[in-house]
């Protein structure tokens, strides 16, 4: 049983290292922004609160957060493990996670805010079926619709340029601290996101010595491109 957690700023890359890892070891990738979203598309009373947290461009309070990772854990439906992605952001979080699971790795994703900006102003979000688009490698067939559903494709809520600054301020601020405390317990491994999908993917995987990328694991991709988001 293998389970990590992969860290990392917006538009660094955490969902497609997370399918391309999940895919091979048959590992449940657990984004705990997916799971919000998917609240916020329909109309929870959970997706109310959300979607005003997200439209600030702020993060949702912990006491929620910790309530939706522990409930999904909770399923028990990781047989082989899991990689968490989008949690935990704060110093309190990564105390209830160390303190409630055995984890073997955090992975960290490295990208410049310069980067961050760049691909996330060319991001978009299928409103039919969710899947994200980054259009600087991802160009849909038909302009401006979903290849899977045809569905409008559509900017993120939270995808403005304010949003991103208190993205990026609370990420430094917040998050950086809590790669200090895994670093205590010797579990990160840093890699530099800048490089194509799958050459992060295998750096990955040699860091952590696992077997090498096989390319039918690549997630997303359609008539040779590739979907790099989160």
């Amino acid at each position: 049983m293998r389970k990590y957690v992969i860290m990392g700023v917006q538009g660094s890359g955490k969902g497609t290292q997370s399918q391309m890892l999940a895919a091979d070891f048959d590992l449940v990738h657990i984004a705990v922004g997916d799971i919000f979203r998917w609240n916020v598309q329909n109309h929870t009373k959970m997706g109310a609160q959300v979607r005003r947290v997200m439209a600030a461009g702020e993060l949702v309070g912990d006491d929620l957060v910790e309530s939706v990772v522990r409930s999904r854990l909770t399923e028990h439906d990781w047989n082989y493990g899991f990689i968490i992605d989008g949690f935990p952001r704060n110093e309190r979080q990564t105390e209830f996670f160390l303190e409630s699971y055995d984890i073997d790795g955090v992975i960290a994703l490295e990208l410049p805010d310069s980067e961050v900006r760049r691909r996330v102003f060319n991001r978009r979000l299928c409103a039919g079926c969710g899947f994200n688009y980054n259009l600087i490698d991802s160009t849909p067939e038909v302009p401006g619709k979903c290849d899977a559903c045809g569905g409008e494709l559509v900017i993120r809520e939270d995808d403005t340029e304010e949003a991103l600054a208190v993205r990026l301020r609370d990420y430094h601020e917040k998050t950086n601290p809590v790669l200090d405390l895994f670093r205590r317990k010797e579990y990160v491994i840093t890699v530099d996101a800048r490089p194509a999908p799958e050459e992060v993917q295998q750096e990955i995987r040699d860091q952590l010595s696992l077997p090498p990328l096989k390319p039918e694991a690549v997630p997303g991709a359609r008539n040779g491109t590739e979907a790099r988001s989160a």
